[in-house]
């Protein structure tokens, strides 16, 4: 199956290196999807009768987006890559992912969109986890 993400990657004119293409591009679409899923929870949250009692979810979801959007943007940049960079940003993403996760999942039986994001969360979380482990 195609993807964008994984169309550019083949068209990167340098060599990739050892890096596993196939989790790496798993890793940059799930990074997306959650940070969609994330804003969109932190939106619906807002509009919430109990906002304040969403706050702690709110913030989470914006910062668990904001990382998720850094980490696909310099996961897709491969000109001076550096294991060390991408292994740090990898591992806050995940550490934020499982935050939020957390966080949406204690909400889930009351917000369906906590429990969509929730989901999005671990799959990024296990993604991240998944291309740190390849990179050895």
């Amino acid at each position: 199956m195609s993807s964008t993400v994984k169309d550019m990657l083949a068209t990167y004119p340098a060599d990739l290196g050892d890096i596993d293409q196939a989790k790496l591009t798993s890793c940059i679409e799930a990074c997306v999807t959650c940070a969609q899923a994330c804003t969109a929870c932190a939106d619906a949250c807002l509009s919430e009768g109990m906002v304040g009692d969403l706050a702690k979810c709110i913030r989470t979801d914006m910062d668990c987006a904001d990382i998720c959007t850094a980490t696909a943007a310099v996961l897709s940049r491969h000109t001076g890559y550096d294991a060390n960079i991408t292994r740090a940003i990898l591992t806050a993403c995940a550490t934020a992912c499982k935050a939020c996760g957390d966080e949406c999942a204690g909400h889930a039986d009351m917000h369906e969109h906590c429990r969509i994001c929730a989901e999005a969360c671990r799959s990024c979380e296990q993604a991240c986890n998944d291309l740190i482990t390849s990179l050895g």
